[in-house]
């Protein structure tokens, strides 16, 4: 099923913890009524205290805050922020708390992984921003390039019912009755502007393919050309036969991937793919200038994504995911601009023998991780996975 685009939305692109960070916090400040925020990573560091000490505002003076975070992304929120938090009044849980931290089982995978906040029902936040402050990362990866959208009109009441819902079942795991929403949510709010937007989940009940199923619509009916920003990249079969038509037919494709990376052996499992890619006519780039976290594309000037999946089989067929799906010129061209600077300024262009021509030790290294990619991903992905991972 398509995703459904709602007219009426002012979308306001905002790249990295530098922009996204003080609008967050200006939004919770200005709350009167409630705020839901959804975090994989909520870190110990600058960012992570003023949007606690923010939280922690707003509770104190009435507004109910509902804070979900991820328990393995988040696995020191516990002891880091939860006690001042409650104190405050806040109400906060963890998503799938690690028990067993080393024990390989698929439901440990089953991620939250979604980036969101919604305040008073009106303002939504969404993308690939977690909790954590840019510079939070060693000096070469410095500071992390990112992006996130603030949502304003009709869409955040979509936003805010999924939220509500992911925090009762959240509450019902962990036995929180007492954490129950019991009030009704706000009026929808008015049109405040003039682009399309569509709010897309992957969960793994009745969306577990509907983020990859946008892209797929997106990419096969691309006419003139498609252009992929994303962290961690490692396409299942229909994806990568998406992107090979497209460059086939005449539409230049092009891949911005990390340079610099916390997960080495995805990259270089990544990199095994490279070749066949560039046979096909698509044209790959690393980013070089500090750590990539974005999720994005732009197709044809006039489709945009913007969200916290990344194109690999965990984030497509495991993890809790969110993006925002944008069918507006203005705001393609925005975010392609950004891209296209990235591309100009911190990017570097990988040619055809690039990486074959590097010593044997290298091209094995490649080798053997992408298998172990590929094996771990077969082990713990279900058996009645949308796509081959």
């Amino acid at each position: 099923m398509p995703p459904e685009f709602v007219p009426g939305q002012r979308l306001t692109l905002l790249e990295s913890g530098r922009e996204y960070f003080p609008a967050l916090l200006a939004a919770i400040d200005g709350a009167h009524r409630d705020i839901h925020l959804e975090t994989y990573i909520y870190a110990d560091d600058a960012v992570g205290q003023a949007v606690s000490a923010a939280l922690c505002r707003a509770a104190r003076r009435g507004v109910r805050v509902h804070v979900t975070v991820d328990g393995f992304g988040g696995r020191n929120f516990p002891a880091d922020f939860l006690p001042q938090l409650l104190a405050a009044g806040v109400q906060a849980m963890l998503y799938r708390p690690e028990f067993a931290r080393f024990r390989l089982r698929r439901h440990r995978l089953r991620r939250l992984h979604r980036k969101l906040a919604v305040i008073d029902g009106r303002i939504g936040f969404i993308g690939g921003i977690n909790i954590v402050d840019d510079d939070n990362a060693p000096p070469e990866m410095r500071p992390r390039y990112d992006y996130a959208v603030q949502v304003e009109g009709p869409l955040v009441t979509r936003m805010h019912q999924n939220m509500r819902r992911m925090w009762e079942i959240v509450a019902w795991a962990n036995f929180k009755r007492r954490y129950r929403l019991l009030d009704t949510l706000p009026p929808a709010p008015a049109a405040a502007g003039n682009q399309s937007a569509a709010f897309v989940i992957r969960d793994n009940i009745r969306h577990r393919a509907d983020i990859l199923n946008a892209y797929l619509g997106a990419i096969r009916n691309a006419r003139h050309e498609i252009l992929i920003a994303n962290a961690y990249f490692l396409p299942g079969v229909r994806f990568g036969r998406a992107l090979y038509a497209a460059a086939r037919r005449g539409v230049r494709v092009r891949i911005l991937l990390q340079g610099k990376s916390d997960h080495p052996l995805l990259r270089y499992a990544t990199q095994m793919l490279y070749s066949s890619a560039q046979a096909a006519g698509i044209e790959i780039f690393e980013y070089e200038k500090s750590f990539l976290h974005a999720k994005v594309a732009v197709i044809d000037g006039e489709w945009a994504t913007v969200g916290s999946s990344n194109i690999d089989p965990f984030s497509l067929l495991l993890a809790k995911e969110a993006n925002l799906f944008v069918r507006d010129r203005a705001f393609a061209e925005q975010l392609q601009e950004r891209l296209e600077q990235a591309l100009a300024t911190g990017a570097r262009a990988m040619h055809a023998g690039d990486l074959e021509r590097q010593p044997w030790p290298s091209r094995l290294l490649r080798w053997a991780s992408y298998g172990l990619v590929r094996l771990a991903a077969n082990l713990v992905l279900p058996t009645d996975r949308t796509d081959d991972a």
